[in-house]
């Protein structure tokens, strides 16, 4: 791997910024370089949020990304805002929980994931955020999954110790899915959903 660059994409409460800072610090395990950098609008609860993620094996030029490999979209305004701008080629993942519509990007690899029924599942419904980076990592493998599950157990070390089972859960429920077969799906496949949202 030389580069790859994500986009994470939601509303504040989803958990965006924490996604990407686990993705960022399982990076930094792996011996990557990182980049973490955040955005988000003034209400941090309801109002928008996203982050960039670079990973790479080499040095990185720049945090701002315009044109990421990937998106994570856990709601319909993520997916309408930067869906345009994925690279030809790349991949995004769809939290089909909360968006249910074709983005019209027949050159990318489309995934559709039920991340709050995965999360619900692993017995944490506030862990959908993990449930898409699973899907991610299985589906790409940009790190290993091992090297997600020690900076998840960083991150909820302390106080927040007792989520740590129930976010391992769903980001490995996630990541189970991310690697069948049946989750990556053309555009094509999913057209008859176009323009509605669960």
């Amino acid at each position: 791997m030389t580069s790859t660059e994500i986009v994470i994409a939601g509303f504040g409460g989803q958990g965006v910024l924490l996604a990407g800072k686990v993705l960022a610090q399982a990076g930094l395990g792996f011996g990557l370089h990182v980049t973490w950098l955040p955005s988000y609008g003034p209400e941090m609860r309801g109002g928008t949020a996203n982050v960039i993620v670079c990973l790479s094996s080499e040095p990185i030029a720049s945090p701002l990304v315009t044109t990421p490999q990937t998106l994570l979209a856990l709601n319909r305004p993520s997916l309408d805002r930067f869906a345009p701008d994925v690279k030809p080629g790349g991949m995004i993942i769809i939290n089909s929980s909360l968006v249910k519509m074709d983005p019209d990007r027949d050159d990318c690899s489309v995934v559709m994931l039920g991340a709050r029924e995965i999360a619900r599942e692993a017995g944490n419904d506030q862990a959908s955020n993990l449930a898409m980076l699973g899907a991610l990592v299985g589906t790409t493998g940009v790190v290993p999954e091992e090297n997600v599950i020690r900076a998840i157990e960083k991150e909820f070390a302390g106080r927040k110790e007792r989520f740590v089972p129930s976010n391992i859960a769903a980001f490995l429920a996630g990541a189970a899915r991310g690697r069948s077969s049946e989750l990556a799906t053309s555009t094509e496949e999913i057209s008859a959903t176009r323009g509605g949202e669960g």
